[in-house]
């Protein structure tokens, strides 16, 4: 039947009982849809009641989760993903990490429905970061946006983890050997060198501490004056700096208490940069920052064991 309303608008509809209550389906407005596309469909309906099914229901569903894929956007899931992983206390440094993969992504799948995005679509994305050189990034990239997948589908946004399909898709990043001194002698000529160093002082001390304490460059980078009880000779790390999300107590021996000694100031190595502490000097060339913890568990002799 053709309903004409005031407007002068005409709507297909067929009034249908289901489950003993009368209800209407609209098939589309005249003359997009034909009168022949319009029986079409009635008869669809009418065969799927005889076989048991709610056409009316169906359609509802349909248009209800047509309304939920038009309103969730990618970056929209991605954004309540870091702010659940936030309210979960994730470090600052991973939450800008995460922040710094969407928006990698944002420009070309960040306004996409995240129901409707294909695995082509996504490895076109990716393709455009590993085509910079970035193979790391675009690999990190990646398993990101598989997260928020995961996570669209857990809160019934989307079916499926089409970024788990790319998997072994990209070009496997070049792994890259950071300078590290693992020869016990070496070792030794470098300490040496250390404590001989003269140069500008928070370099200087973060020189002279992160080989005694075996700690990562930015836990010590960003110490504060607080954080150290000097008579008991210990430095609590806050649980905000710990990769471990646990806070940490490291034991401070004599030569690592007298450079901490002078005027307060916060933070305690104010200026020396992530990788100038071990960057320059003495060390320049021959060992990074990053690398000091496992250069002295690879270098240092280990106890023996006791054999009582």
């Amino acid at each position: 039947m053709l309903l004409v309303r005031p407007t002068g608008r005409r709507t297909w509809i067929c009034k249908v009982r289901i489950r003993g209550k009368e209800q209407t389906l609209t098939f589309g407005t005249y003359p997009q849809v034909s009168l022949k596309e319009a029986r079409t469909l009635r008869d669809e309906a009418k065969l799927e009641m005889i076989r048991g099914g709610d056409p009316v229901q169906r359609r509802r569903q349909e248009k209800l989760a047509a309304q939920i894929r038009a309103g969730n956007l990618f970056e929209e899931v991605a954004e309540e993903f870091i702010a659940k992983r936030e309210a979960e206390d994730l470090a600052p440094a991973t939450l800008k990490k995460l922040r710094y993969f969407l928006d990698l992504l944002r420009k070309d799948i960040g306004k996409r429905p995240i129901a409707e995005i294909t695995p082509h679509e996504l490895l076109a994305a990716l393709r455009k970061i590993e085509r910079k050189g970035t193979r790391e990034s675009a690999k990190r990239t990646r398993s990101f946006a598989s997260r928020v997948f995961r996570f669209g589908v857990a809160t019934a946004r989307c079916d499926a983890d089409p970024a788990h399909l790319l998997s072994g898709s990209l070009v496997a990043p070049v792994p890259k050997s950071y300078a590290a001194i693992v020869e016990p002698e070496k070792l030794g000529e470098l300490l040496r060198a250390i404590d001989a160093y003269q140069g500008y002082p928070p370099s200087m001390y973060a020189l002279r501490i992160l080989p005694r304490v075996f700690v990562r460059p930015g836990e010590l980078r960003l110490a504060d004056w607080t954080e150290f009880d000097l008579e008991k000779a210990v430095w609590q790390i806050p649980v905000g700096r710990m990769k471990a999300r646990r806070p940490h107590a490291v034991p401070l021996p004599d030569a690592v208490r007298r450079p901490v000694v002078g005027t307060p100031a916060s933070p305690l190595l104010s200026g020396a940069g992530n990788g100038a502490a071990c960057t320059e000097g003495p060390t320049e060339g021959l060992q990074r920052a990053t690398g000091m913890p496992s250069c002295m568990e690879t270098a240092l002799p280990k106890p023996r064991p006791n054999s009582s």
